[in-house]
């Protein structure tokens, strides 16, 4: 009978508009009632994806990483998740969460985790004011790969960048107004994030209480922010973004952040840790770019000053070689321990060195082949002159289904940052759908 119904609906509507006795009008608050949004809403997606990577057996990470396992020159890599994410809205208060829950297998075994990526309510007594108390993300920054302006958001993976990012604790505060003249809109938003034993500890090394205020200004059609961020522990940021269509397919943006304490560890030769603190500058500059034929240019270059110069890094992977070669000779694992356990593995996560230039070139449809988006993805490191290049093409041609076939190349010589990553090839499948 289901599927009876909706033909038997059109035959009806077919022989009522062949005889045309009656006219037919629509009830408007019929329609009213159809078209209204609904005050709840729950979605999210269900993924699969297969990675299958090569490694690289002299690099110095991959030493650290596997020296104490069978892995030889290839892994293979399954992952599974599922993402909810739901709102409900009555009247002033609002309700937001969104979860997610994964598994992997891999060299290592079955690993599982559940995170809370959200989870916060809002209160709106009037247009112009809201509320949001609980685990938020953050959306600040008009940066594509990188956001250094974006004090209380976690930082993003470049060659990942539209990946949801898990929010902190926090409690926002937002007035918006809006204006006649060239400045249109202006809206203050005072945030308070506290740390302490089981509360954001990974923000910060010590309890704390972080503080920040951003002002939005819309003025002359360009976007603006200016941020500045203090705790009790007497550490300033100021943070500056701003984002402008110059034509209507032409953008540009940047961001700017200036730390007045930042904590660095580095690793001597002898595998002693030390932690330094020095203020830090970083700032972003970047263009998108939209053609004729549907292709989306973006270029940005990002200087991150807390990060490493060539020097440091370099000794860094020397003492990793060395630990490795004691080990061989001894079978004394300490010192590849200790360098393991350090705060100093920072080296090992996503650009952890300070300039970069980041390129990405993406068609929609190409030759006409529709629901097919072809890209490119290519992030340079100006220091070491290493590099990494990410063809991919996404099929979306199924109502709800998204398939993407990725693929991540590191390039790079010896004490490089991408020449001493594990892996030097990697190839996955991403099976995602939306419901």
């Amino acid at each position: 009978m289901k599927r009876l119904f909706p033909v038997l609906l059109l035959l009806v509507a077919t022989v009522t508009a062949a005889y045309g006795e009656d006219e037919y009008a629509f009830d408007e608050r019929e329609l009213g009632a159809e078209t209204e949004k609904k005050p709840y809403h729950v979605g999210g997606f269900a993924e699969l994806r297969p990675v299958e990577s090569w490694l690289n057996r002299d690099a110095s990470l991959y030493k650290l990483n596997f020296y104490d396992s069978t892995v030889g020159e290839r892994t293979d890599e399954y992952n599974g998740r599922v993402q909810l994410d739901g709102n409900l809205e009555y009247r002033m208060v609002g309700l937001y969460a969104k979860g997610n829950v994964g598994g992997r297998r891999d060299y290592a075994g079955n690993h599982g985790d559940a995170t809370l990526y959200e989870g916060y309510g809002s209160l709106a007594p009037v247009d112009s004011f809201r509320v949001h108390v609980g685990k938020e993300s953050l959306k600040w920054g008009k940066g594509y790969a990188w956001n250094p302006a974006a004090l209380f958001t976690r930082p993003k993976n470049p060659d990942e960048p539209e990946l949801d990012l898990e929010g902190y604790y926090l409690a926002r505060f937002e007035y918006t107004r809006s204006f006649e003249g060239p400045l249109k809109t202006v809206s203050f938003t005072p945030v308070f994030l506290p740390v302490f034993t089981g509360v954001n500890e990974d923000y910060a090394p010590r309890q704390d209480l972080e503080s920040a205020a951003k002002l939005y200004l819309l003025l002359f059609d360009t976007d603006l922010d200016f941020i500045y961020s203090y705790s009790l522990s007497s550490r300033s940021r100021f943070g500056f973004d701003f984002s402008r269509n110059i034509t209507t397919n032409i953008e540009v943006h940047g961001e700017a952040a200036y730390l007045t304490r930042v904590s660095k560890t580095v690793l001597d030769d002898s595998g002693v840790v030390s932690v330094r603190e020095s203020a830090a500058a970083s700032f972003l500059a970047g263009i998108r770019y939209l053609n004729e034929a549907d292709t989306t240019f973006i270029v940005e270059y990002y200087h991150n000053g807390a990060g490493r110069d060539t020097a440091v890094m370099k000794r860094q992977y020397v003492s990793i070689n060395k630990a490795y070669a004691f080990y061989e000779m001894t079978g004394d694992d300490g010192l590849l321990q200790k360098i393991s356990d350090s705060a100093d593995t920072a080296i090992a996560k996503v650009n952890p060195m300070r300039d970069y230039a980041y390129a990405r070139i993406s068609q929609k449809d190409p030759f006409d082949i529709l629901y097919v988006t072809p890209a490119v993805t290519w992030i340079y490191n100006t220091a070491d002159y290493s590099s990494t290049l990410s063809p991919e093409i996404v099929y979306t041609g199924v109502t709800n289904l998204e398939l993407r076939l990725k693929a991540l190349f590191l390039i790079g010589e010896q004490y490089s940052e991408s020449g001493e990553k594990p892996n030097k090839t990697r190839v996955e499948l991403r099976v995602r759908y939306s419901f």
